[in-house]
């Protein structure tokens, strides 16, 4: 009875582990390649799968993943494993020295965004498909550098990476990977030559900054050039126009004056034509009386002597005396 527990035993042992052999749990984006009798079988899914054990067998795939330290050292790890993530996996590749065409030494840094489409071809179409995608990408990064100039490589990063993934992703369509993007990370130009950039950048600004405060001082020589030009012009307008207000005010006096002085005359000839008399003298004599006013009006004028005329003026100024006691009567 005992041996026969024994065997009970043992056979429920053996089904056992016969169970657990053929039941595999795939982990959610992640595949599973299954061989049967060392031929391609199928493509296990995620969730819980059926194989047959000691005919099936899952299939190994050699990976490596780098490791950044926290100190900024980078580590790579290689090992087996028989499930191939399915999701977008980061790579980064170590640094490495690469020529551009003008024969300057740059050091690169580079990811790498790629994503396994098709288990199948990933794990019998290549032998390592991280090790591979590496020095693909090592090699046309080398080409695509070499193409252009120290320059044109620091300002044409985007070129660059549009350039690499779409030679990167026709190259590893047939190994059943896509890439998705590439980054540039970080580009180092050697000590020397970043000197000579900063020296030539130092150089570039200064020169705008030359060039801007010319450019301010020529506006402002012009604007105040131009201020002095509108200041002359309006105080030459309003010059101009005052004398043109004063001769047309001088003008309006003076016919106010003469319309004046012409009903004066005409009421004086008028009313010396009454009597009898001569306008003519009657006006003489009233120039020179004014003329004589004006010539003792100032402090320093004195009369020394009266003019042979004078004698004309004293005969108006009898006729002047006699007209009026004419007038009078």
């Amino acid at each position: 009875m005992n041996f026969g527990l024994i065997v009970v035993g043992a056979v429920a042992l053996f089904a056992i582990i016969l169970v657990r052999s053929s039941i595999i749990v795939v982990r959610q984006a992640q595949t599973m390649v299954v061989e049967r009798l060392g031929k391609y079988n199928r493509t296990l899914s995620s969730g819980i799968n059926l194989i047959f054990p000691g005919f099936d067998r899952p299939r190994a795939i050699d990976w490596h993943q780098v490791i950044s330290l926290p100190s900024g050292d980078t580590v790579t790890r290689r090992f087996r494993s028989t499930t191939i993530d399915l999701r977008e996996t980061v790579y980064v590749f170590p640094r490495q020295n690469v020529i551009t065409k003008d024969n300057v030494v740059v050091e690169i840094d580079a990811l790498i965004y790629f994503q396994v489409t098709d288990p199948v071809r990933a794990a019998y179409e290549i032998a390592n498909l991280p090790d591979a995608i590496e020095k693909l990408t090592q090699t046309t990064l080398r080409n695509v550098i070499g193409e252009l100039d120290l320059d044109q490589v620091l300002s044409s990063r985007e070129h660059i990476n549009t350039k690499l993934r779409e030679i990167l992703d026709d190259a590893t369509h047939k190994w059943g990977a896509k890439v998705a993007r590439v980054e540039l990370k970080d580009i180092n130009p050697p000590r020397d030559i970043r000197d000579a950039m900063e020296k030539q950048m130092r150089a570039e600004r200064d020169r705008r900054a030359a060039i801007l405060t010319a450019e301010a001082s020529k506006q402002s020589a012009i604007l105040e050039a131009e201020g002095i030009r509108q200041s002359e012009i309006n105080k030459a307008e309003g010059i101009k126009q005052a004398r043109i207000l004063q001769a047309e005010a001088e003008a309006a006096a003076r016919l106010k004056v003469a319309d004046a002085e012409a009903q004066a005359i005409e009421r004086i000839t008028g009313a010396i034509k009454g009597t009898g008399g001569d306008p003519a003298r009657y006006l003489i004599a009233i120039r020179y009386i004014e003329a004589l006013k004006e010539m003792v009006s100032g402090e320093d004028n004195k009369v020394v002597y009266l003019p042979y005329e004078a004698t004309g003026v004293l005969a108006s100024l009898g006729g002047i005396r006699e007209m009026l006691q004419g007038t009078k009567t």
